[in-house]
């Protein structure tokens, strides 16, 4: 078994090569970021049930979004020097403004401080947990065991807890390779599998199931984070 789940994770690491440009997709999948600017991005506020968003109105969905968007435009940029983008940690989500349904991913993160917490929210739903792993206020949460699972799960799915701590120090890029079909969730942090085919579970409400399709988020608060070569393929 463990020969297998070995052989599974280096099947299934990075597709692309560690020099490629930065955010230059590789075949198969579409860049979500140009490294310019946050165009197809738009602000959302994280703790909104994506249920409750579709039952907004047209026109009050439109009053949210233009709210959401002033927010983001005040704590998100682009460093276009390096290729990043930054969040100082104090803000709404950046959230896709495309939907997805089934997908496979890639985003490389980079926590400057320490003492931050971040995430990727899947169909707006929380989260791939990003720690500061030596976060001393954090420790009652489980930083220690790492980043990489899905930390707003039930208690008794094993998809809370990392199988294995994989982070990167802070200060460091980290990469992860996250996979999605219908809930079931599959993670990579730095080619190391964390997460395998695990139910993400409703957040906002336990007892629904997960929407089909929704947005992408990077979550952030409590320190710099920065996010470069973000890649998606949808799958059938």
């Amino acid at each position: 078994m463990m020969r297998f789940v070995i052989l599974l994770t280096a099947a299934l690491a990075p597709v692309f090569a560690q020099d490629r440009p930065l955010n230059t997709p590789p075949p198969g999948f579409n860049a979500l970021f140009n490294g310019k600017d946050l165009a197809g991005w738009r602000g959302r506020q994280g703790t909104y049930s994506p249920h409750a968003e579709a039952l907004l109105s047209k026109d009050e969905l439109a009053a949210k979004q233009t709210q959401w968007n002033s927010e983001r435009d005040l704590h998100w940029s682009v460093d276009t020097a390096k290729g990043e983008i930054v969040s100082d940690g104090k803000s709404v989500h950046l959230a896709t403004a495309k939907s997805y349904g089934d997908f496979e991913m890639y985003v490389d993160w980079l926590m400057v401080n320490h003492n931050g917490d971040s995430g990727v929210y899947l169909r707006s739903y929380p989260q791939v947990q990003i720690w500061d792993v030596d976060n001393p206020r954090e420790v009652k949460n489980g930083a220690p065991k790492g980043s990489g699972a899905l930390w707003n799960n039930n208690a008794d799915n094993p998809g809370k807890w990392p199988l294995v701590k994989a982070d990167n120090p802070v200060g460091s890029w980290n990469t992860f390779h996250i996979k999605m079909v219908g809930s079931k969730v599959s993670v990579w942090l730095n080619d190391k599998l964390t997460v395998d085919n695990q139910v993400l579970d409703n957040y906002y409400d336990r007892a629904l199931p997960l929407v089909p399709r929704g947005a992408i988020e990077l979550q952030t608060h409590g320190s710099e984070i920065r996010f470069r070569n973000i890649y998606i393929k949808e799958l059938n």
